[in-house]
């Protein structure tokens, strides 16, 4: 009888020296990147049959080994599926005569989006169901219906590399118009007299460069260039004002930025430059009356200050400061309306939100009850209103959804997120505990369990962590993590350098040529944890996506007899290699994150000495499990596949390796809301397995 079970996959060593700094480095596996990467984001059937070939062979592998827990994750779906509301509509914004709300139905995947009229009467104005029908990924961007509310402008991509195509909807016939834009970033905003809108446009390497303005029933090709971006370090974005006067040309690195006003009403008029480029200053701008409100690091301001300016003479020599800089409190998020203004400010790790009133005298903070939570403010439609509205969540109890009256001070209540099959608060207990780091700084770890869990060292722990670009990690709700914590697992996040979670300094400390302090943070922050008895050396599965990949890709060549099992979701793990590639989408204008190791010998050096790809080195590691998306602009498909590669060969073990390649998508991995529950099943019913084993053999 013929042996149908798939083997272990191996890569054939392909001899390949990258030269770098007049010197040749070998690299075996770099035939798994396709040399017209650019080709496939545009057509994944164009991928090379060799590569595709090996990375189908990794899916029916991982296909086979996970078979073992295909039940567990079956039951899991169904618990997530079962925490998530069948039937969701969100809260109504109010904007003139009308009310725009989304609401998922039953099964359905994807969002519809509505409206309401003085009748009260909702009708559909775009069901991203019918869009994505026959489709195997469909991802909105952004939909925004025109300043007369006549039409729809919609953005989606439907490949998942982040190439997106723009259509505009004329609402009382349902059609769209006959003209659309193609290669766009998703990133548009209409012009005050819904005529045209402003759109920014990709180039081959997939980088926002350009704005182009487009007007109605015109063909792209004759749409106007507004701005075209010369350094490929720096990304073009657009926003709107909230007092909808101005739109905003935005270009920026990770380090520094520079930003462009249109007038709304005048789309003819080119853009005006509010301050040029000053390195290693950032810039963010609201409108209101006649000023500019600035929230900027300018003038040594590292945890940001706001300033406000005329907007007849914007450059920076005329900015005068309304809320000073303040060292540990840093300034997140300015939001203006016609009355008062809002700063969120982090402090100690949890965001604070500020109300100030313009002509009074009068500031003050909007409390809260739980002494560790998440909170952000909602956008709204309209400039005029004195409500606020605030979603509020913790690591225990689902997101609420309140309008807050600043003259009245009072909350109201407009939605709770529900929880079908149940769930009460009080079955958790949640905690932020401080693991010293090796340099004496205190790494925040914010922690969720079961108040029945015993935390006396026989309870397994995942722990997440990012940290790189001064990302945040809210202690915010997650009905995902549920089926962990349900199990008896400890669920952390550790809040490391590279993060700004202590502000601009906790996030400096951890980039760059201090980058290794990101590693040994969360390093240290699993070791206290195992000290304190939240879990033991080899239960503990460490946790990361996209840069937060490369963490535990680092962190497992390290240590890897700390951990029971690795999750690594698109990783970014090949870091060398990517950041010596001009041409790929994110390398410019990540060197100012990174290091740039085409000039600097040293940043090749240092990064070499990290790269978790370049570190794999012949010893034992955890069971792994691995992610990618084909069509990922982010994080090529071939970094983790190199790397899961290299493992295969290198290491001394026989736990689980997996490489699971989602041909359909990018990024973020799957589109819609249940098939994006199904991948997270398999990857938790994987920590689970492994670590359940072990619990089993030491029992």
């Amino acid at each position: 009888m013929k042996n149908d079970l798939p083997s272990i996959p191996i890569a054939p060593k392909k001899e390949y020296f990258h030269i770098y700094h007049g010197k040749p480095y070998e690299d075996l596996y770099a035939w798994l990147k396709d040399q017209n990467w650019q080709e496939v984001m545009k057509d994944p059937s164009k991928l090379d049959s060799e590569i595709a070939a090996y990375l189908i062979a990794e899916n029916k592998y991982s296909e086979f080994v996970l078979g073992q827990t295909k039940s567990l994750k079956s039951k899991i779906f169904e618990e997530m599926k079962g925490r998530t509301s069948r039937d969701d509509i969100s809260v109504p914004k109010r904007d003139g005569r009308f009310s725009y709300f989304e609401k998922y139905m039953g099964d359905e995947q994807y969002p519809i989006f509505c409206r309401s009229g003085p009748d009260g009467k909702g009708r559909v104005i775009l069901d991203a169901n019918l869009e994505a029908k026959g489709k195997k990924f469909f991802r909105l961007a952004e939909v925004k219906h025109s300043p007369n509310h006549k039409l729809i402008a919609y953005a989606f991509d439907d490949i998942g590399s982040e190439n997106f195509t723009i259509c505009i909807r004329d609402l009382d016939s349902g059609e769209d118009l006959a003209n659309v834009i193609l290669g766009s970033s998703g990133n548009f905003h209409w012009f005050n007299d819904s005529s045209s809108l402003l759109y920014s446009a990709l180039d081959e390497s997939y980088r926002p460069f350009i704005v182009r303005r487009h007007i109605l029933n015109t063909k792209q090709e004759t749409d106007q260039e507004v701005y075209r971006e010369s350094d490929p370090g720096f990304f073009v974005s657009l926003s709107k004002t909230e007092n909808r006067k101005c739109i905003l040309i935005k270009s920026n690195d990770h380090q520094t930025s520079e930003v462009r006003f249109m007038l709304a009403d005048k789309a003819s008029q080119p853009p005006v430059l509010i301050a040029g480029r000053v390195p290693g200053c950032q810039y963010e701008v609201s409108h209101n009356g006649d000023k500019f409100y600035i929230l900027t690091n300018a003038d040594g301001a590292e945890d940001f200050k706001i300033v406000s300016v005329s907007e007849n003479a914007p450059a920076m020599e005329n900015w005068e400061t309304l809320i000073s800089h303040k060292q540990g409190v840093l300034i997140q998020e300015l939001h203006l309306f016609e009355k008062f203004w809002v700063r969120i400010q982090l402090v100690h790790g949890l965001r604070k939100i500020i109300v100030s009133r313009y002509q009074r005298d009068i500031t003050y903070e909007i409390k809260f009850d739980e002494p560790l939570y998440d909170v952000n403010i909602e956008k709204g439609l309209e400039f005029s209103s004195l409500e606020l509205r605030v979603s509020y969540s913790s690591l225990a109890k689902p997101k609420s959804i309140f309008d807050y009256d600043i003259v009245t001070r009072k909350k109201k209540l407009r939605k709770e997120q529900q929880i079908p099959s149940g769930h009460n608060p009080k079955d958790y207990k949640t905690e932020r505990v401080y693991a010293p780091a090796k340099d004496g700084e205190l790494v925040p770890i914010s922690l969720i369990y079961k108040a029945t869990t015993p935390i006396d060292g026989t309870a397994p722990l995942m722990l997440y962590g990012y940290g790189s670009y001064g990302v945040v990690l809210p202690p915010n709700f997650s009905i995902d993590r549920l089926s962990l914590v349900d199990r008896g697992f400890v669920f952390g996040v550790a809040h490391i350098r590279g993060g700004e979670e202590k502000g601009k300094s906790w996030y400096k400390s951890g980039r760059r040529e201090f980058k290794k302090n990101t590693f040994s943070d969360y390093e240290d922050a699993t070791s206290y944890l195992i000290q304190k008895g939240y879990s033991a050396k080899g239960l503990v599965v460490a946790h990361g996506g996209s840069a937060g990949g490369m963490l535990v890709g680092a962190c497992v060549n390290m240590n890897p007899g700390l951990y029971g099992a690795v999750i690594a979701e698109v990783p970014f793990v090949d870091v060398l290699n990517t950041m010596s590639d001009p041409d790929l989408p994110l390398t410019p204008i990540e060197w100012p994150e990174w290091g740039n190791p085409i000039r600097e010998k040293k940043d090749f050096e240092y990064i070499k000495s990290y790269s978790p790809y370049n570190q794999v080195s012949r010893q034992k590691y955890p069971a792994i499990f691995v992610t990618a998306g084909l069509t990922d602009p982010r994080v090529g498909y071939w970094e983790p596949a190199k790397w899961v590669a290299k493992l295969r060969d290198l290491k001394t073990d026989n736990n689980l390796l997996i490489l699971r390649t989602n041909m359909e998508a990018g990024h973020g991995g799957a589109s819609g809301r249940f098939d994006r529950i199904k991948e997270r099943a398999e990857v938790y019913a994987f920590a689970i397995d492994v670590i359940g084993k072990k619990l089993k053999a030491i029992s």
